[in-house]
Parts: structure tokens; C-alpha cells; sequence
């Protein structure tokens, strides 16, 4: 049957959740050709005669609405290109539906702006190689760097990973198997001497053997210090137009471009948390790296973690998915403990040499200052002077927080020193700086303490750059660098100095660092977070894995069972102990939740909506920001689609709904503010 004679099922690119739905539209005959599934359309919506932008989802051989008059048809076909892939439309219903959310959210960020230069080009050139011998085409104008090679050259061998066993990862990737990877914590040097992540190189050499099997790897990192490291090992180890590279901090053209080239044909697709909705060709390999970053969570609506959407993808496209990192999230030790996912470990064991110096004390002036143990201090300063067997280096200091003195307080009665104009938080940016407001920027020039009307600060907290401060004098002579968030440095030599960086910053070192040093242990297991000590364990083990090989690791500050686990690498027993108390306690991910944000009134009509049946129980109301309350429903992982579907159908009523002015006043005031949110990681 003739497009023209179908009806078109299409999704409205709209935020609105009551048009969260297909609707049906006629193709007129000058459109037959052009109108396919996943095409861009304009089409006609009846409210004040607007034209709505969309995609055409599928065909239908008629409307399922009860309608009976004539379809309204379709506008125009905005471009050729099938930008929304059947996959990747299914896998964007099946995740708002499990998180009560709109389709069209996802599909905003699965699918880039239209870049209408940067598609022309690619129609030429793909236009060009559909032609029956036709040369290699050229690269056209505005496509910079594309290759529209769809498939390897067939001699091309697959490498082979390392470290694991003959073939073992090799064979549960073709398998298709789901597998909890667990990473060799080392440095790896590429051909071109530049340094990575072992990690990284597991991760790209898994990625090419999918690929030069003519099928596409997806593989999701959570910054782009990640993702540089991930490149470079691809770059030297891939085939040449393999990787396209989808990063947030790309212009919308470059993104585009990148777009279309994973909608080419197999490729090995490498970005940050969208990156796992790309529409990859005959997907073959998703992998995510260090699942439990939080930079995974993402921040729009249906708020779906990337862990969760490779887990839905993976279902419906039936590929291999690989959780690899140093420490196991709890999430992950789940779905290994039901069976869903099998563990993999190196083929031998590679842990650190950790050192606890939680009881030393500093026995020098120096050290002191430096707020670093005995123990510490002789291992650094071993580290920066070297020895006959053990050259000298680079050592590496992680600190929580960035910048000077990040918090201040009272001198006299120790109260948190805030802000006179906004009470935003007062820092200190460096030695002898007027402290400033972290929120609205002002000098606290006439600062006065509100409790007890004193006129001096004392340092709360001490940040990178003031760490640096006190290390330059104890270590005199010695080169510091810095790397945070305002100084970000990727990678550093092998000559000696003292690297300070927050968690998360640290720059590889060639050959890798002669010795780690990890403070402010206490200060980063004080933060008020169920998932505290899970997070420092990856800060922890993704820092003593920049060392040397035999090079110390020394841990201050802390004791107890989580210093005891990371030193002994007992991180697989500590991520299934945790496990076993948020069973007992009934947090996630033993359960799932959804929090309920939104006025007093707007929140209870909601909850009273979900059958209490289908739920463990429900916490709160509390308080929240702006006035707003939050109830937070429990619920097991069975009853989630009930839950959800419950929920949403409540969400929709609530923003459809309109009340009646103030007197006096003309028109409608605005539904309640409403924000829902399934498997919030701020409650987990």
C-alpha cells in the first residue's frame, strides 16, 4: 500500500504530557516518497490552527481514534533523514513509561538540533557511495573529518584483551551476555607514549572486536577526562572512521555531524550519559565505565540514569552490556546477586599497596603544617627524592574541595560565617584575599557574625589551593600543581612534583605516580549521603590506580571497616555487605522509589491517586525548597510499572487541570508545580 494511502503515527515534539501520545495524520501523495518512519514532519494541530513539529513514529493501514471525519495531513517532511530509529523510539517509550515521564523528553536528548549544512553534506555523501562504483567520496564542505566508511576491510583482525584470560571477555560480548567487569587498576602506555587508563584500553579493544565484526559498540564515560582517555586508546587501536564521539561540550553542528555518521552504519559511538540513546547500527556492545559517578544522573526530565537506560536498551536489542570499574556499586552487586548480570575479574589479582595512617601523628613542624602524618610524609618526600632502585617522581595528594578556604566561620563562637546580603556561604579565594560570598559574589568587607557579633573568620575547610600553599613550604623546591574544576590539567610528567587535586581531577602522570596520597578521608565520609561511603571508595581506588606499579597508597585519616576494605581489596565483599543493609533498612536499590515534589495539596492528591496496595509505604510529607513539600513512595520492583503508570496518569490530570482566578482578576492561574521523580539518587 502507498505511503499516501497510510496513516502516519506521529510523536509531537512537545513537553506537554497529555500529548505524550501518538496522533494520526494522512500522507498527501506529494509527500509519498519522503514521508518514512523517523523523518522530522511538520504537522497541523486543531488549537489556533499552530503548526506542531514531530516524527512519524510508524504507519497504520488506519486510525485507531474513534474519528470519523477526514485526517487532517501532514504539513511538510522537514528532511529525509530517519533521525528517530525504530530502536531508539522504542527504548525512549519503554523509559518514560517506567519513570512516569514523557517520550518526548528523551527523544530531545537522544536526537540533536537539525544542522541543515551539515546534513546536505552528508545526503551528498551518502548519495555518492549508494552509487554502483563510485569512487571513495569527498569530504564536502562543512563535514570536516567525516568518514562515510560503513564496515572494516574484512582481513582487519580483532585485538585481543588482556589481563582477563584467553577469549573471556572476547566470548561474552559475542555472546551478548551481561557482564559486571571489574578493571585492572593501572596505567597502560599507547604506541604514541601518551598514557591512559587500563580501563581504557579494555573498554576500546572490546569496542573494535565488535566492530570489525560489523557491529556497533556504544560505550558511555561520565566527563570528558574519561573520554579523552577512551579516545586516544580507540585512536590507536581502531580502525580508521570507526569512533564518533557524541560530548555535551560540542557545538550543535559537530554533534549533528557526529549523529549521522553513527546512523551510516556500525560504528563505535564514545560519550558521556546521552551517549547511550545513539543510534547505533546493529548494536552489538554497550558499556558503561564507572557506573556510579554521579555525573550519570541525569538532570532533566524523566531524570533516567544512564545505568538504567543501557539496562532497558540492552533488553530490547538483545547486546552485550559491560559495567566495568574499579569498586562495584550497590546497583550493579544487585543484579549480579539476582543473576542478571555475571561478574568478571582480571585473570590475576591487582590491587594497590595501600597504608592506613589513621593514628599517626605529624612529628615534624613541616608535616604539621601540612596536615600530613609522619607516615605520609616520609613516603612523600621518599617518593619526590627517589633512590637507587626507585627513580624519583610525581606524587599525588587528593583533597576534597576546591579553592583556598572554601568555608569560613566565626573566630569566637564558631558559627558558619554566612552572607550579610543573601546568607549565601562566605569563602576565601587565596592567602589574604577579602573573604566573598559563594552565591551572590559580594565582599564581606563589614562582616559581622550573626550569633555573637564578632568581626573575625576562622578556616573551616581547607581547599586545594591552600593545600598547595602549605605543601610548597614543606616540601620547598619542589614544583606544585593544582588541578580542579578551575584548573583543569590532564596529564603531568615524570619529574618530580606534588600534584593537588580534588576527587575526580586527577591527572595522569607518565609512568604513574610514585606515590598517592588520599586526605581529608574524614571530611569526605562526613558529607550526609547514603551513598557516602561507596563514593569514596571510587575516589579512592580511581586514584591509587594512577600509581606505579609497587608505589604506595597512603590513605589518612580513616579506620574502620571501609579503610580496612580498600587496603585489603576486599571491594567485591564490601559492595555485597552494603547491599545486605539497604535490604535491611529497605533503601535502594533493595527497593525502588519515586519522590513527589510540589505544593501541599498538588503532593497529596497525587499520592491518594496510587492504589496503596501496590506500595511498601509512603515517608513524609517534609519540607522542601520554596515552599514545596516531598512524599517519597516505596515500592518493589515488580509493582514499578503499576506505580509509574498510576502516577503518571495522576501527573497528567494535575497539569491539565485549571482553577479558578482570584475575583477581580481575568483568566487562569497556573497548575500546582509538580516535579516527580523515580529512582531519585538524591535519596539513594
Amino acid at each position: 500500500m502507498p505511503a499516501a494511502a497510510r496513516v502516519a503515527r506521529i510523536v509531537i515534539d512537545s513537553a506537554l504530557p497529555q500529548l505524550d501520545h501518538y496522533f494520526d495524520y494522512r500522507v498527501p501523495p506529494e509527500l509519498a516518497d519522503l514521508a518514512q518512519p523517523g523523518v522530522r514532519v511538520k504537522v497541523p494541530l486543531r488549537t489556533a490552527g499552530r503548526i506542531a513539529d514531530g516524527y512519524i513514529a510508524e504507519f497504520a493501514d488506519e486510525s485507531e481514534e474513534a474519528y470519523e471525519g477526514e485526517l487532517s495531513p501532514i504539513e511538510a517532511v522537514v528532511s529525509p533523514v530517519p533521525v528517530l530509529s525504530p530502536e531508539v523510539w522504542r527504548l525512549a517509550r519503554r523509559l518514560a513509561d517506567r519513570s512516569a515521564g514523557t517520550a518526548n523528553d528523551i527523544v530531545r536528548l537522544a536526537v540533536p538540533g537539525r544542522a541543515v549544512r551539515v546534513e546536505k553534506a552528508w545526503l551528498a555523501a551518502q548519495a555518492q557511495v549508494a552509487e554502483p562504483g563510485a569512487d571513495e567520496p569527498e569530504v564536502a564542505e562543512g563535514a570536516e573529518g567525516a568518514d562515510h566508511r560503513t564496515a572494516p576491510a574484512a582481513h582487519v583482525p580483532a585485538p585481543a584483551v588482556r589481563g582477563y584470560g584467553d577469549g573471556v571477555l572476547e566470548a561474552a560480548v559475542a555472546d551478548g551476555r551481561r557482564v559486571a567487569v571489574r578493571s585492572i587498576p593501572r596505567l597502560a602506555q599507547l604506541p604514541d607514549g601518551s598514557w591512559v587508563g587500563e580501563w581504557a584500553v579494555t573498554l576500546a579493544t572490546l569496542a573494535t572486536g565488535c566492530f570489525v565484526a560489523g557491529r556497533s559498540a556504544i560505550i558511555a564515560v561520565p566527563d570528558y577526562r574519561d573520554l579523552d582517555q577512551l579516545a586516544a586508546a580507540l585512536h590507536a587501536i581502531a580502525p580508521a572512521g570507526a569512533v564518533v564521539r557524541a560530548d555535551a561540550s560540542q557545538a550543535n553542528a559537530e554533534r549533528y555531524r557526529g549523529f549521522l555518521e553513527a546512523l551510516s552504519g556500525p560504528r563505535i559511538v564514545i560519550g558521556n550519559r546521552s551517549v547511550v540513546y545513539a543510534p547505533a547500527s546493529d548494536l552489538g556492545l554497550i558499556a558503561l565505565w564507572s557506573d556510579g559517578d554521579p555525573l550519570y544522573a541525569e538532570p532533566l526530565s524523566p531524570y533516567v540514569h544512564t545505568r538504567d537506560a543501557a539496562l532497558v536498551r540492552q533488553e530490547l536489542q538483545h547486546c552485550a552490556l559491560v559495567f566495568a570499574g574499579h569498586a562495584r556499586t550497590v546497583e550493579v552487586e544487585r543484579l549480579v546477586d539476582v543473576g542478571w548480570l555475571d561478574e568478571i575479574a582480571p585473570e590475576r589479582a591487582v590491587s594497590p599497596r595501600v597504608v592506613l595512617t589513621a593514628n599517626q601523628a605529624a612529628d615534624e613542624p613541616a608535616a604539621r603544617a601540612a596536615r600530613i602524618p609522619s607516615g605520609a610524609w616520609q613516603t612523600a618526600r621518599a617518593a619526590l627524592t627517589g633512590s637507587a632502585d626507585h627513580p624519583a617522581g610525581p606524587v599525588l595528594v587528593q583533597v576534597a574541595r576546591p579553592g583556598y578556604a572554601p568555608m569560613l566561620a566565626c573566630a569566637r563562637c564558631g558559627q558558619a560565617a554566612r552572607c550579610n546580603r543573601c546568607d549565601g556561604p562566605l569563602g576565601q579565594s587565596r592567602a589574604g584575599a577579602t573573604p566573598a560570598c559563594g552565591w551572590c559574589g559580594a565582599l564581606a568587607t563589614d562582616w559581622r557574625c550573626g550569633n555573637c557579633e564578632h568581626d573575625r573568620f576562622r578556616m573551616v575547610t581547607v581547599g586545594s589551593g591552600r593545600t598547595a600553599e602549605e605543601l610548597g613550604r614543606a616540601f620547598p623546591g619542589v614544583r606544585v600543581v593544582v588541578a580542579d574544576g578551575e584548573h583543569p590539567v590532564q596529564t603531568v610528567g615524570d619529574a618530580p612534583a606534588l600534584v593537588v587535586a580534588t576527587r575526580g581531577a586527577e591527572p595522569i602522570a607518565a609512568g604513574g605516580y610514585r606515590a598517592v596520597l588520599l586526605l581529608d578521608g574524614e571530611r569526605m565520609l562526613a558529607r550526609e549521603s547514603l551513598r557516602v561511603a561507596e563514593d569514596c571508595l571510587r575516589w579512592w581506588t580511581n586514584a591509587s590506580a594512577l600509581a606505579a606499579p609497587g608505589a604506595p597508597t597512603v590513605l589518612v585519616g580513616v579506620a574502620g571497616p571501609l579503610a580496612r576494605d580498600f587496603a585489603t581489596g576486599r571491594l567485591t565483599e564490601f559492595a555485597r555487605a552494603e547491599l545486605a543493609a539497604r535490604r535491611e533498612l529497605r533503601f535502594p536499590p533493595a527497593v525502588r522509589l519515586a519522590s513527589i515534589t510540589g505544593s501541599a495539596e498538588a503532593v497529596e492528591q497525587l499520592v491518594a491517586a496510587v492504589d496503596q496496595d501496590l506500595l511498601i509505604d509512603v515517608l513524609g510529607p517534609a519540607p522542601a525548597a520554596d515552599g514545596l513539600v516531598r512524599s517519597i513512595l516505596r515500592f518493589e520492583y515488580a509493582r514499578g510499572g503499576e506505580v509509574a503508570t498510576a502516577v503518571r496518569a495522576a501527573f497528567v490530570r494535575n497539569a491539565t487541570k485549571r482553577r479558578r482566578a482570584p475575583a477581580g482578576k481575568s483568566g487562569f492561574r497556573p497548575a500546582p508545580t509538580l516535579r516527580v521523580r523515580f529512582d531519585d539518587p538524591e535519596l539513594g
